[in-house]
């Protein structure tokens, strides 16, 4: 850790937030830390922990409740590869807007700490086994992303919460959990966020 980000993290843990609080930071594109203790996307990172684990879910449980801001720019800008990508695969449409922008808040650059690329968030190995060339660019990574979500949702017979926790954890982490969403702090979260984005998008599309 720098030491600019050690002085950081300190300043946060004099906010007032709850004496337990994990705090969580990530480094967006323009180079800008973030810190919060309800993490609300993927990229966020634990730094300091003092909550059990009983609390990190209710902290989860927290952020999925924050209200799903939708994109409008964003859906516009990319409406008409969802569209093909939705008709393509048989997904909803709604669904992918929501999965883009959990992941990326639609920005095709988006790259995670994991190595996680583009508009829906491709590892190396997923876009390697969908034809994904450029995960960099927009066309690809949307037909990627989708076929891979089209895939989870035949494979959990259209769950789209099982399917929604496996494209966040991975479908082994699913199945390992005897076809539940895994009790993960970042999944917990995840799920009915994406969920809750789908219903919004759905009311604009």
């Amino acid at each position: 850790m720098s030491i600019r980000l050690l002085v950081s993290a300190m300043a946060m843990c004099m906010l007032p937030f709850s004496a337990k609080a994990d705090i969580y930071h990530y480094t967006d594109a323009k180079g800008i830390v973030h810190f919060s203790n309800v993490p609300d996307n993927r990229q966020y990172r634990l730094i300091i922990a003092t909550q059990s684990g009983e609390s990190r879910q209710t902290v989860a449980a927290s952020a999925s409740r924050a209200p799903a801001q939708v994109s409008r720019a964003g859906k516009a800008r990319f409406s008409s590869l969802v569209e093909d990508a939705a008709r393509t695969h048989q997904v909803d449409p709604a669904l992918l807007h929501a999965v883009i922008t959990a992941e990326s808040g639609y920005n095709p650059a988006a790259v995670s700490r994991k190595g996680a690329i583009g508009l829906m968030q491709l590892m190396p190995e997923t876009a390697q086994r969908y034809g994904v060339e450029n995960s960099y660019d927009p066309a690809q990574n949307i037909n990627g992303g989708t076929r891979y979500l089209s895939d989870l949702l035949q494979m959990f017979n259209n769950n789209i919460e099982l399917a929604v926790a496996a494209y966040n954890a991975g479908e082994n982490a699913v199945i390992r959990h005897g076809y539940s969403i895994p009790p993960y702090r970042e999944t917990l979260a995840y799920v009915p966020r994406v969920l809750n984005l789908q219903k919004r998008y759905r009311s604009v599309l």
